[in-house]
């Protein structure tokens, strides 16, 4: 079954088993919020309620990069078996809700909520004035109730490290993508359709394919990763990605252009999906376009080391 997305509570299916969150990324934090809910599915719907645009970007007017943009969350929810995305506008009705407001106007009036799960760090209402224990006070007036999952870790170096979409952008930032991989439960990874870019790989023997991907999905630090690119006929392939503006042919956009190690064929106006497994190095310029050959030609070799 596809998940049903919404915007308005009017077309909600309802009753509802409801998490309650932003879910940007879909790790192995918010899957623990998740699990109450989908173990109810018999009797309820499994709903995430979220938030568009994001509290935070609202607030701020700043446009937020997403870990996982709106097309991506729904195929991740999709393969977990949540049934419904309710993304709430927020807005400055919304945000001047009180605690107690929001609880009964739009979690049980309007989502006609039965059950809902939340993080222990949860906040809601104006000026955040609400915590998880509030929500679970305020949801009991109505015979709701209401289940605080614990802060999720994951071990780093033998230290606990909490799982968050904060700390999952900082890794990624840093081009740790194999410690993001460790909090999201999955590969870091680019989609798009392949489109005509400049060539220039061809040229020096290394043909790119050049994704599009959504313009609100976050990029991690510029620079040259080895990958396993999913294309639409099944295959995995081991590659190369550039991340970034390929400073060597006067490049000005970002771009994400990935190189198919051993593979030969043609993929533009094809989907491909680039799981990211190890950062390799910097973007650089280089002198000529000679130099920038043999580079990929060692970015190559250690590519195929890695992914063995």
């Amino acid at each position: 079954m596809n998940v049903w997305v919404t915007s308005s509570t009017s077309n909600v299916i309802t009753p509802t088993a409801i998490a309650l969150g932003n879910f940007d990324g879909i790790h192995l934090g918010h899957r623990q919020v998740l699990k109450p809910i989908l173990e109810l599915q018999k009797q309820y719907t499994p709903t995430i309620v979220t938030f568009t645009p994001h509290p935070q970007e609202f607030f701020s007017g700043q446009t937020r990069q997403l870990l996982t943009p709106l097309t991506e969350k729904v195929k991740l929810l999709e393969s977990l078996n949540v049934k419904q995305l309710v993304r709430l506008p927020f807005d400055r009705s919304l945000a001047s809700l009180s605690p107690q407001a929001f609880v009964e106007d739009i979690l049980v009036k309007q989502l006609n909520a039965k059950y809902i799960s939340v993080g222990e760090d949860f906040r809601f209402g104006k000026g955040r004035a609400g915590n998880a224990q509030i929500l679970q006070e305020l949801a009991q007036q109505f015979g709701v109730f209401v289940h605080i999952t614990k802060l999720q870790t994951c071990l780093n170096k033998d230290d606990p490290l909490r799982i968050s979409s904060s700390r999952i952008r900082q890794c990624l930032a840093t081009g740790n993508v194999r410690q993001a991989k460790e909090m999201l439960g999955y590969s870091y990874s680019l989609e798009g359709i392949v489109v005509k870019g400049q060539q220039v790989g061809r040229t020096i023997g290394f043909p790119t394919a050049n994704l599009q991907v959504p313009l609100d999905k976050l990029l991690p630090r510029r620079g040259v990763y080895c990958v396993r690119a999913l294309l639409t006929t099944e295959e995995v392939v081991k590659g190369v990605i550039n991340i970034g503006s390929r400073p060597t042919v006067n490049g000005q956009v970002p771009t994400v252009e990935v190189h198919l190690l051993d593979w030969s064929g043609n993929l533009y106006r094809t989907f491909v999906k680039v799981q990211l497994d190890k950062f390799l190095r910097s973007e650089q310029k280089f002198p000529s376009l000679d130099a920038l050959k043999n580079q990929i030609k060692q970015d190559c070799i250690i590519a195929r080391q890695i992914l063995e």
